[in-house]
């Protein structure tokens, strides 16, 4: 028989509730206990951790053969390493070398880095686009403009 496609039962929409605040509210506790700097701008690893994090729940809220302390386990676990990662980044250089990238100069003294910009994949347009959101309308009034590790642009006025 196939599986049903609008609805299977109350019973299953029952768990979906109980267990998504359940977790939901779980989460929010981990989160918050685990600092501000969990919640911060991301980098590349902390969004890593994120989506570690939303998919984790789905499997939790979806999937009836995963029962909530596991996935509650599981989500503790993704929070917990992502806490002992910065942690260690910031006491060990070499752990900060690994998840962290440096901010990047794109524009100094007005001038556009061709090299930088092709390394990190930005456009002109894009780092014209920022110095417009700096109150700046010519590359020239700007002493620089850095594209920071969480991937926003910085402009640095003259």
């Amino acid at each position: 028989m196939a599986e049903p496609i609008f609805f299977d039962s109350w019973a299953g929409v029952a768990r979906v509730l109980v267990v998504g605040l359940a977790a939901y509210g779980l989460l929010i506790v981990m989160l918050r206990a685990s600092g501000k700097r969990t919640l911060s701008k991301m980098n590349a690893f902390d969004l890593v951790v994120t989506v570690a994090l939303g998919s984790t729940l789905a499997t939790v809220l979806l999937s009836p053969s995963v029962p909530l302390v596991e996935g509650v386990a599981a989500l503790a676990l993704l929070v917990y390493l992502q806490y002992a990662i910065t942690w260690l980044s910031v006491r060990v250089p070499a752990v900060q070398d690994l998840v962290k990238s440096e901010p990047t100069l794109l524009l100094h003294e007005g001038r556009l880095l061709d090299g930088a910009l092709k390394r990190q994949r930005v456009t002109q347009d894009e780092v014209r686009a920022a110095l417009r959101q700096g109150g700046l309308d010519d590359p020239a009034a700007a002493r620089s403009v850095v594209l920071e590790t969480d991937g926003s642009l910085t402009v640095i006025p003259r």
